[in-house]
């Protein structure tokens, strides 16, 4: 990691966790007596939305208080967020993000109107979450090497789905494909629905999508997983190896994890925080997650704030390579 790097890590590390102060112990009668809304940036549906769902249902209960998802999609998670960052900080309004929203986003566009710092408060990392690469279960290829070396083969013919430009599952074939030297065709899609029906029908070779969406699919041996996008192997799929121990490529792990707006008063935060922490560590809950190949979390508010400064600068890295390969779209 280069000198200028490590003390811009240091300076966004140092101000995050300033935000992120540790607060008294508090309990839920902290909150305002009014409903929570929960914003998720992408369509009902899709693997953000599964996990807030989720969520929602068991804080709830611990809480006490009615807790309402609002899809609120677009813009690769900055509609969303700017949303909440303009709402009343007083924790009936948060923000269900994705690692790209505050980590991908504010690199790749020039019109995001937030600032992940500036405006937001961190309350808790939710769950951690991985890119699958599937082909079709009677596909030659069984790892991403074969991937590669099929590539290579067909230069230029190789074609994979992928949730939309921009997203975890697009980058995440982008920096292999920089890493083996080969070149994918990519054919985003608005949801995994179509890619599959697409790949099935022959249209496409390979999907990249979430576990979420995907596991269904593997148990039922209709697709093979060749590897996923995560620095570790999935609880769930030990079996399947991480994309970076076929190549040296940057590894594309996200997360949920919710935000507040920047000037919500610690003890709601650290309210919040607690309860959604309650809810993750439950083996109930847990359960659940690690059954879709999502990893259950929970974390302080400065946990969370460390991870998010560290996510934002691992992406500020390659962001040369990810641009280049996004004007080719």
């Amino acid at each position: 990691m280069s000198r200028l790097v490590k003390s811009r890590l240091a300076k966004l590390a140092a101000a995050f966790l300033l935000l992120a102060a540790a607060a008294p112990a508090v309990q839920a009668q902290d909150l305002p007596n009014k409903p929570i809304h929960v914003v998720i940036a992408f369509p009902p549906g899709g693997p953000t939305d599964f996990v807030g769902r989720l969520v929602a249902d068991k804080v709830k209960d611990i809480l006490g208080q009615t807790i309402i998802i609002e899809n609120k999609p677009g813009a690769n998670g900055a509609i969303g967020a700017d949303y909440v960052a303009k709402s009343a900080p007083d924790g009936t309004t948060l923000f269900l993000t994705t690692m790209g929203a505050v980590a991908i986003t504010p690199h790749m566009r020039n019109d995001v109107p937030y600032d992940v710092i500036r405006d937001f408060a961190p309350v808790t990392l939710v769950v951690r979450n991985t890119t699958m690469i599937v082909m079709k279960a009677d596909s030659p290829a069984n790892s991403m090497k074969d991937l590669a070396a099929m590539a290579k083969a067909k230069p230029g013919e190789l074609t994979f789905a992928s949730t939309g430009v921009g997203a975890n599952t697009h980058l995440a074939l982008e920096l292999f494909q920089t890493a083996a030297g080969v070149k994918f065709i990519h054919v985003p899609y608005r949801g995994v629905g179509p890619a599959f029906t697409d790949m099935f029908a022959g249209n496409v070779q390979m999907l990249s999508a979430s576990p979420v969406e995907l596991m269904p699919h593997v148990d039922s041996k209709k697709v093979k997983p060749l590897g996923i996008s995560s620095k570790d192997r999935s609880r769930h799929l030990p079996n399947v190896p991480t994309i970076s121990e076929t190549l040296p490529t940057p590894f594309v792990a996200t997360y949920n994890g919710i935000l507040a707006p920047k000037e919500t008063p610690r003890e709601i935060v650290a309210a919040i925080s607690k309860a959604i922490v309650d809810a993750v560590k439950t083996p109930e809950f847990s359960d659940k997650l690690l059954k879709v190949g999502v990893e259950p979390s929970g974390t302080t508010p400065e946990e969370m704030a460390k991870t998010m400064v560290v996510d934002k600068e691992s992406w500020l890295a390659v962001k040369d390579d990810v641009a280049a390969a996004m004007k080719q779209q």
